[in-house]
C-alpha cells in the first residue's frame, strides 16, 4: 500500500489526496463528475450505474469513501478446520458455510468496529446541500454529534434508503439464501425507480428500474466474495464457485495514519476473524435484526456517549460491558495468532482496543473532535491539514526504483488490456445489457 501510495502522489500534479471517508467542500451535485471506464461496454456499464446511484441517492453519496478489508483464511486452514468438525460435506460447500457463519457472526459484533475505529465524527455543512439534519453545528462551516463515532456509517451516508418500502433485506442464513435474495431484489421492479426511468431521450439513466441494479448497490458492512470472471454475475460467481473471501466495508479511511489504515488494525480485525469464525452462529431471527440495526445506528451516532446501552437478545446493556466481554473473549486468538512469531503484533493491537473502551477519548473520533477544537478549525480545514501532512510523508519518502518501474509496467498493462477490450467489443450495449443481465442464478 506504501509503495502504491507513494507512486500516486508522485505523480498528481497540483492535486491532493484527499486523507478523510467524508468529502471536502461540495459544490452541489452537479459539481460532482461520474466516474469514466472507457468505451467498452463493459466500461460504459460502470458508468451507468453509478449514474443510476447518482438519481437514486444522490450524487454526493459517491464523494464518500472508506476502507475495505478483505480477509480469508490460507487454504490449508480448511481441510483441517473440517476433519475437526467431522464434516463429510464437499469442500468448498463447507467453506461457503464457515464464511457465512462468520458474516452472521460480524454483524452482530461489527457494532465494535465503528466504536473503534470510527474516523467521522463531523462533515462540512456543504455536504448537506441544504437539507435539515439533527447534527449541531461546530464552528461555521461544520456539523457534527457530540458522542459520534462514523457518520459515514449513519443514515446521511450511503444506505440503501428504500429497502424497508421496497421490503428487501439480504439473506444471511446460508449461502443460497443470500444468493437467491439478491438475485429477486435485481429482478423485482419499484416504482419510484420507473419514474426515473431507463433509458431517456437515448441515454441510459441506470441500468434498469429494479430495487437493485446490480449485487454492489445492496450496502452491508460486510459481503461474502468471489472473484468474477470478465463479465460474469457476482451471484453466479458465489454459486458456480462459492465464497472465496469476506469484505469488510465498515471501517473509515484513519485520518490519523498517512495508509488510511494502521497495521494495528489489521492485526486486531485478524483476530476479530477467527473469533467471529469460531463462535456459535445461528441464523439471525427478526428480532435480532432490529437489534443489529439499533446497535449500530446508535453506536455510528452515540458511540462514546457515557452508559450507552445496546440490545442484545431482548434485553440491554452497556456499549462497555459488552465491548469488555467480546476484547476478553478475543485475547486467547491473539496468543494463537501471534504464536511462533518474534512479535506480539496481535495482542498488543488487541491492548490498545481494551485502552479505548477503558477511555473512550483514545478513540479516533474523539482524537479527531480534540484536534479540530485544539485548532480552532471546522471539519474542512481540519481534514485538508492532515492531507497536506500525509502527503509531506509520502513525498519525503525515497522512491523505489524498482517498486516504481514494476507499478509503471502494471499501467501499461492495464491501458493496453482497456484497449483490447474496447477493440473486442461487437454488440450494441443494449445488447450487451441484455445478454448480462440473462445470467441466470
Amino acid at each position: 500500500m506504501r509503495e502504491l501510495e507513494h507512486f500516486v502522489y508522485a505523480k498528481l500534479d497540483k492535486e491532493l489526496l484527499w486523507s478523510a471517508s467524508m468529502p471536502c467542500v461540495v459544490e452541489g451535485e452537479s459539481s460532482i463528475p461520474l466516474a469514466r471506464y472507457g468505451s467498452s461496454n463493459a466500461g460504459l456499464m460502470k458508468t451507468v450505474y453509478r449514474r443510476g446511484l447518482g438519481y437514486r441517492y444522490g450524487r454526493v453519496m459517491q464523494v464518500i469513501a472508506g476502507a475495505h478489508f478483505n480477509y480469508s483464511f490460507p487454504d490449508s486452514f480448511w481441510p483441517v478446520y473440517q476433519e475437526l468438525e467431522k464434516d463429510s460435506r464437499p469442500q468448498q460447500e463447507f467453506i461457503s458455510d464457515a464464511y457465512l457463519h462468520l458474516i452472521r457472526n460480524l454483524q452482530r459484533f461489527g457494532w465494535l468496529i465503528p466504536y473503534l475505529f470510527g474516523s467521522s465524527p463531523a462533515i462540512c455543512k456543504s455536504f448537506m446541500c441544504g437539507r435539515p439534519t439533527r447534527l449541531e453545528e461546530l464552528y461555521d462551516n461544520s456539523y457534527y454529534a457530540p458522542y459520534a463515532t462514523s457518520l459515514r456509517m449513519c443514515d446521511i451516508g450511503y444506505q440503501n434508503t428504500h429497502e424497508s418500502e421496497a421490503g428487501f433485506k439480504a439473506n444471511y442464513d446460508n449461502l443460497d439464501s443470500y444468493i437467491q435474495s439478491l438475485a429477486r431484489a435485481i429482478e423485482t421492479p419499484h416504482s419510484p425507480y420507473r419514474e426515473i426511468g431507463v433509458k431517456v431521450d437515448g441515454e441510459y439513466r441506470q441500468l434498469n428500474a429494479n430495487i437493485l441494479q446490480i449485487e454492489n448497490e445492496y450496502y452491508s458492512s460486510i459481503r461474502p466474495k468471489q472473484v468474477p470472471e470478465f463479465n460474469e454475475k457476482p451471484t453466479l460467481a458465489l454459486k458456480r464457485r462459492g465464497v472465496r473471501y469476506v469484505e469488510l466495508r465498515s471501517l473509515d479511511i484513519n485520518i490519523f495514519d498517512p495508509h488510511g489504515i494502521s497495521e494495528t488494525q489489521c492485526r486486531f480485525l485478524e483476530a476479530l476473524m477467527a473469533f467471529c469464525l469460531f463462535q456459535e452462529s445461528p441464523v439471525i431471527s427478526d428480532l435480532e435484526r432490529r437489534e443489529i440495526d439499533f446497535n449500530l445506528d446508535a453506536v455510528c451516532y452515540r458511540g462514546r456517549e457515557p452508559g450507552l446501552r445496546l440490545q442484545r437478545n431482548g434485553e440491554s446493556l452497556t456499549l462497555k460491558s459488552w465491548a469488555e466481554e467480546l476484547l476478553e473473549a478475543l485475547s486467547g486468538f491473539a496468543e494463537s495468532l501471534d504464536a511462533g512469531r518474534r512479535d506480539t503484533a496481535c495482542q498488543d493491537a488487541l491492548q490498545e482496543q481494551r485502552e479505548a473502551v477503558r477511555d473512550p477519548e483514545q478513540t479516533p473520533s474523539a482524537r479527531m473532535l480534540a484536534d479540530m477544537r485544539a485548532h480552532g478549525e471546522g471539519y474542512f480545514h481540519f481534514a485538508k491539514r492532515m492531507s497536506e501532512q500525509h502527503h509531506a510523508y509520502f513525498m519525503g519518502l525515497p522512491q523505489d526504483r524498482e517498486s516504481f518501474a514494476a507499478i509503471e509496467a502494471a499501467v501499461a498493462r492495464s491501458v493496453a488490456d482497456q484497449q483490447a477490450i474496447e477493440t473486442a467489443d461487437r454488440q450494441s450495449f443494449d445488447e450487451f445489457l441484455q445478454d448480462y443481465f440473462a445470467q441466470k442464478v
